[in-house]
């Protein structure tokens, strides 16, 4: 085998949770619901559930980065608290880690 095919990236599979609902919640979510990021980038809902839009797009852009392990000085490595930006619901997001996969770089884009 080469070396090129020896090339794997070890990335955190990913649970973003309803943490806190401090006002009303329009789009129905509530504490607990939850989405997974698993195998790099399939996002996974539980049977039946859901998970706000506009909440998943305040999350998205913080998910790659949180799926590899950062300095320990880096804040997004200590902070794991997300807000929706819908004012009205103040729904707060926090991402966890649930596991660490090793797959192969060339299966990453």
């Amino acid at each position: 085998m080469s070396e090129e095919n020896d090339d794997r990236t070890q990335l955190y599979d990913l649970r973003v949770v309803v943490d806190r609902i401090e006002g009303r919640s329009v789009c129905g979510m509530k504490v607990g619901d939850h989405i997974d990021l698993v195998e790099s980038s399939r996002l996974c809902l539980p049977g039946g559930g859901h998970f706000c839009l506009y909440a998943l797009q305040a999350v998205l852009p913080l998910l790659p980065a949180k799926q590899r392990r950062l300095p320990p000085g880096d804040w997004l490595e200590r902070d794991d608290l997300v807000a929706c930006p819908d004012p009205e619901e103040r729904l707060i997001m926090r991402i966890e880690r649930t596991g660490i996969r090793s797959i192969p770089t060339e299966d990453l884009t």
